[in-house]
């Protein structure tokens, strides 16, 4: 699907709280290269949206009941490689940011940065033809160092 010459980002959203997951889709849908295509609220609806939906991305929060936002991007990193994830959270520390990268995520940033998503979700998903998978982990930013944007540990 495109729109306007452009390749459409399919975009799922993962967070418990719904008034986070409207606030994302309000932000993330005024972008006419994003097509948010679902929704879910803790790791497991999000584990089988990813299969049902597939998304080209997932905004995932990290702390969720059922499964937490780090064991389904595990998940879904080893199932289905090709899906970028991006971690948000309000609370994160600078271990779970290392634990939700280590499982797959691209990079975390804190829901007060929001308006930030929609540069990182462009660089994540326009970069994620250049890792290669046998070199180690990198982010999809290029980078190999840790950072949450937005985080008071950068």
């Amino acid at each position: 699907m495109e729109r306007e010459g452009t390749e459409v980002i399919r975009i799922l959203l993962v967070d418990d709280v719904e008034k986070i997951r409207e606030s994302l889709r309000a932000i993330l849908s005024t972008y006419p290269h994003f097509d948010i295509v679902g929704e879910a609220c803790d790791g497991e609806e999000a584990v089988l949206a990813v299969a049902q939906l597939k998304p080209s991305v997932g905004v995932m929060d990290i702390n969720m009941p059922r499964l937490n936002g780090i064991e389904a991007t595990a998940w879904i990193r080893r199932m289905y490689p090709h899906v970028v994830v991006v971690g948000v959270s309000a609370i994160a520390t600078e271990d779970t940011c290392q634990l939700m990268k280590a499982a797959g995520a691209t990079t975390v940033i804190s829901k007060e940065t929001v308006e930030q998503l929609q540069r990182v979700i462009l660089e994540s998903v326009g970069q994620r033809s250049q890792v290669d998978p046998t070199k180690g982990k990198t982010d999809l930013l290029g980078s190999r160092q840790n950072h949450w944007v937005g985080s008071p540990f950068v």
